[in-house]
């Protein structure tokens, strides 16, 4: 496989599914960093685009709003699909500029505030302690499927008053959200099926909004969309509704989900971090931070100039599509020393740019952090380690940083 350094810098293309399949990635945006921190490529399979790649340059980008646009061309680096006649796009308030994104944002917003989550907390421990205490000890098993993913299910099922028996099909769906040939590099998706599982998703939430409806407001989302009267009557856009209820899915999965397994692989890198927690584990708080950081879930956001603009010297042009590689600036060596290792104390942890900056900032963060702290709290009280038993299977996705398999085998205190 070719170095990066030994090809010329306007042909690299960091969009590439496979760099995340393999974890190869950390060379190429290593040299996009150092010599071209705003870089244009011409040609790809998701036509001609700039890469932001350091910190600061993702900063500027993700705060100005006013000039980079998330409604103009979408949030991913593949363009909007054009579809068949009669076919629902999907649109949601994280591809919505101001001032049409602030109103259906605040609909949802309470569903994640300080209060809710503290009301949250006990079920997600007891939920965790479930889990935990119902794995297989001394066998090996996959960590994504029996944790990351049933933890997950279990959480979304709740906040959405989803039916619980069914929480996987919250799973399937997130993963069908971003099952994209563009995205995943596999030219096999057959993008009439995937529509036709994903309209049955909208049929699900069409079901439950209309048993939900007339009733008092609850926790859940769906009655909080009912009761806010900028999303009240939301069912009768489809175009927003699916968009609204797959952003929520897809937001609620997959940071939670690869964050738990990334924090696994992680650990068992860097045995030596491993340690550390083991003897301070009031250490947790900060680790899940540094772990959001490593892992980085989503990989970019893409935004499209509404005019042109300088950043980093490059003269961006209106209607160019500029994609910030969130997963590069959490690699920056400008902001975090050693930056490839997982550093449980790292003092500067949360100056990640995981979760975006400025208006689109993920509004789940702190649900997010919440689940990996008690899980991590539960995890350290009853195993002394969770041993990585094999590879780790990765998903070739260059928007969601998916892993399929981690195998492991538990080891009690």
């Amino acid at each position: 496989m070719q170095h990066p350094d030994d090809i010329a810098l306007e042909t690299i293309d960091v969009s590439r599914p496979e760099l995340f399949r393999t974890d190869t990635w950390q060379p190429w945006f290593a040299r996009l960093r150092r010599d071209a921190p705003v870089h244009y490529l011409a040609d790809s399979t998701n036509g001609p685009f700039w890469s932001v790649t350091s910190h600061q340059y993702i900063k500027e980008v993700d705060t100005n709003n006013t000039v980079f646009s998330s409604e103009k061309g979408g949030i991913a680096i593949v363009d909007p699909y054009v579809m068949e006649e009669g076919q629902i796009q999907g649109q949601s308030f994280i591809t919505l500029d101001e001032p049409r994104h602030a109103p259906q944002r605040r609909a949802v917003a309470p569903t994640v505030a300080p209060k809710n989550l503290a009301e949250l907390e006990p079920l997600i421990r007891e939920r965790v302690i479930d889990i935990l205490e119902n794995l297989p000890v001394n066998e090996t098993f996959n960590w994504v499927d029996k944790v990351s993913i049933e933890l997950t299910a279990r959480m979304l099922a709740t906040i959405f008053g989803f039916p619980y028996e069914e929480r996987r099909k919250l799973v399937y769906w997130s993963d069908l959200a971003t099952a994209i040939p563009e995205v995943t590099g596999d030219d096999s998706i057959d993008m009439r099926d995937r529509y036709n599982e994903l309209m049955g998703a909208a049929a699900a939430f069409y079901q439950l909004w209309a048993e939900k409806a007339g009733q008092p407001p609850t926790f859940d989302l769906i009655s909080m969309l009912q009761h806010s009267e900028a999303t009240a009557r939301m069912n009768e856009d489809p175009e927003l509704f699916l968009g609204t209820i797959l952003l929520l899915i897809v937001g609620g999965n997959d940071t939670t989900r690869n964050s738990i397994s990334g924090g696994v692989i992680g650990l068992n890198n860097y045995p030596d971090e491993y340690e550390k927690l083991r003897k301070n584990p009031s250490l947790i708080p900060n680790m899940v931070a540094e772990i959001v950081r490593w892992q980085t879930p989503v990989i970019h956001m893409r935004r499209t100039a509404l005019a042109d603009v300088e950043l980093g010297g490059q003269k961006i042009r209106e209607g160019d599509k500029v994609v910030m590689w969130y997963l590069s600036g959490n690699r920056d060596e400008s902001v975090f020393d050693d930056a490839d290792r997982l550093i449980i104390d790292r003092p500067n942890a949360r100056a990640h740019v995981s979760f975006g900056f400025g208006v689109h900032r993920c509004m789940g963060n702190r649900l997010a952090e919440l689940q990996l702290r008690v899980l991590w709290e539960e995890i350290m009280k009853r195993f002394h380690t969770v041993e990585l038993a094999g590879d780790v299977e990765r998903l070739p996705n260059n928007f969601i940083r998916g892993i399929r398999d981690v195998p492991v085998r538990l080891h009690p205190i």
